[in-house]
């Protein structure tokens, strides 16, 4: 995991990046905390890039994603933000040969057999929870399990579009192409399980593993992307980010998660990404666990309330009781909502708009320690807590703006500058 701040101004913005990098292994995990997840889209132009979330995507690393794509556009500029965003998306999909067909197979065959394990635990728990209270479960029960589980996920995944990038046909081409990869996890991962009937909506369920985002289920490894910056005829700062998940079949599988743009109307943002709860503390006043059991306990009074009520009523009959109740419950769903705005409003006037009223005025130097000290709170909650250090190490810190271009405030390296001048000297070459 980690901790990334994105503060905008009408003259500038400012990146702040912690180090942390969490690596999974097979029995446990390593937290290092020499990471770069910072750097410059372009050398020449005023544009930056943040990663975050899985560090590596189809096999390679993103920094060396990022090296290369700055390469390859060189001197390229683009009118606004957006369609650097939109270039370096093109450039990862439409059939890049850093990532050939091989590498996609290993990443669908991957994906397809976690999500059919993820199926197969459904049902085994279900299973178990019937057989607990029942003692055993008939070949008819064991069936309907499976069979409710299974229409459960195509239904879910039925009812979500595809993804604009990728057209309908798609979805039947995935399912064509890997049908012998697609059997055969069938076949391993149910193994005795009754999923014959269910075959063809379990492909279809593949089919459409790589081309929609439900908003009912949420994949722990997808990758962030950040950028944020100046176009060539942009005069305020914006920023896009992006949720990455793969490359299957030549078709790049991701969705627009934030977008910011600074114009007359909106002067400041602050935008944090990945572990965000303290920032949004800062922000707001309350912490936003807090803020959601809280709500979640009034919810449950004004659920249950009318029942109390109502049920210990003498006088009315059973119907009236019933319309009494639903009066009741509309009129608490009212007053819910209206509890809800209220203190909505409430944090926005007494604490957000305070805080980007400040931030709007602040130069540069200042935006950038303000980012910076973001990043550290969220690194000093997780070290005065008893939960993993997941953010942490060296803050690298850039502020981008429209006459200096990208500016390096705080900057790690592995190795001393000055043992190092041809580094430089060859970075610097053209610039």
């Amino acid at each position: 995991m980690t901790a990334e701040i994105a503060i905008l101004n009408k003259e500038a913005i400012a990146l702040a990046s912690d180090s942390a990098v969490t690596m999974i292994g097979e029995l446990d995990k390593k937290i290092f905390t020499s990471a770069n997840k910072l750097f410059s889209l372009s050398k020449y132009h005023p544009v930056g890039i943040m990663v975050y979330g899985n560090a590596i995507f189809m096999e390679i690393p993103w920094e060396t994603i990022i090296k290369i794509y700055r390469t390859k556009s060189g001197k390229k500029e683009f009118n606004t933000l957006q369609e650097y965003a939109n270039n370096f998306i093109d450039f990862l999909d439409n059939g890049n040969p850093l990532f050939p067909d091989s590498v996609q197979e290993a990443y669908l065959h991957d994906a397809i057999y976690s999500y059919f394990n993820f199926i197969r635990k459904q049902i085994i728990e279900e299973a178990n929870l019937k057989i607990e209270e029942k003692g055993e479960l008939t070949d008819e029960e064991t069936e309907q399990i499976v069979s409710e589980i299974i229409i459960m996920h195509y239904e879910t995944w039925e009812k979500t579009d595809n993804i604009p990038s990728i057209p309908k046909r798609y979805n039947k081409g995935i399912i064509d192409k890997y049908e012998k990869i697609i059997d055969e996890a069938i076949e391993e991962v149910f193994e005795e399980l009754p999923v014959p009937k269910h075959s063809n909506q379990l492909k279809k369920v593949v089919g459409s593993l790589f081309s929609k985002f439900p908003e009912d289920i949420q994949k722990e490894n997808m990758s962030g992307i950040v950028i944020a910056g100046f176009g060539g005829k942009d005069t305020f700062p914006s920023l896009e980010s992006f949720l990455i998940e793969g490359i299957a079949n030549n078709k790049l599988k991701y969705k627009t998660d934030v977008s910011v743009k600074i114009d007359f109307e909106i002067d400041a943002s602050i935008t944090a990404f990945a572990q965000k709860e303290m920032v949004n503390t800062f922000i707001e006043g309350i912490n936003p666990s807090y803020r959601d059991v809280e709500e979640s306990y009034i919810s449950q009074i004004f659920n249950n309330y009318e029942e109390i009520v109502v049920d210990n009523l003498r006088k009315y009959t059973d119907e009236e009781k019933e319309e009494l109740k639903e009066k009741l419950k509309e009129i608490s769903e009212e007053i819910l909502k209206d509890h809800r705005k209220k203190l909505e409003d409430y944090r926005t006037e007494r604490y957000v708009n305070p805080i980007l009223s400040v931030v709007s005025m602040l130069p540069k130097d200042e935006l950038a320690a303000m980012a910076e000290s973001l990043v550290n709170l969220t690194s000093f909650k997780r070290k005065v807590t008893m939960e993993s250090e997941t953010v942490g190490g060296p803050i690298n810190v850039a502020v981008i703006s429209k006459g200096d271009g990208f500016i390096w405030i705080k900057r790690k390296h592995y190795f001393k500058a000055e043992l190092n001048p041809r580094f430089f000297a060859n970075y610097y070459e053209d610039v």
